[in-house]
């Protein structure tokens, strides 16, 4: 088991996820078409050329699963009780295909849990991004996490 324990974290501890990702065409392809999300910007390269970007943008659920993904395995791989919700989601800068992309994920807040005492809330602050060095994607996981057997 890879994840940590509820009691484990501390509030500030940062994690540098090594799993680096270069997103493909296939990637964005599939995703969006398993997903239904029928934005041109994602599947026409003629539309996309012909805006603003100039070319196919990746999709930003895609960016977000993935980001989220990347950070399973050093957060709550299990451990994880149940995801509690998603919050704060951003994206300010577009990601494109040949995008490398990285993800780190900082504690922000842990509680304890009212209703199921053997395990407790932890908020996860998950940031992407791309070989730039720019932002891609963040947001705040709340994550119910089990406490230390």
């Amino acid at each position: 088991m890879a994840g940590k324990y509820f009691d484990e974290w501390q509030v500030g501890e940062r994690i540098e996820h090594e799993i680096r990702r270069t997103v493909t065409e296939t990637d964005n392809l599939m995703f969006t078409v398993m997903t239904h999300n029928a934005q041109p910007l994602h599947l026409d390269a003629e539309f996309a050329k012909a805006s603003e970007f100039g070319r196919i943008l990746v999709n930003g659920t895609f960016t977000f699963s993935l980001m989220v993904g990347v950070s399973v395995s050093d957060t709550t791989l299990g451990t994880l009780v149940a995801n509690l919700g998603y919050d704060k989601l951003v994206m300010p800068s577009p990601v494109f295909i040949g995008d490398t992309l990285r993800a780190s994920t900082t504690i922000a807040e842990l509680k304890d849990s009212k209703s199921r005492p053997q395990a407790g809330i932890v908020t996860f602050a998950h940031e992407m991004h791309n070989q730039r060095d720019e932002v891609v994607c963040k947001c705040l996981r709340m994550a119910l996490v089990k406490r230390r057997p």
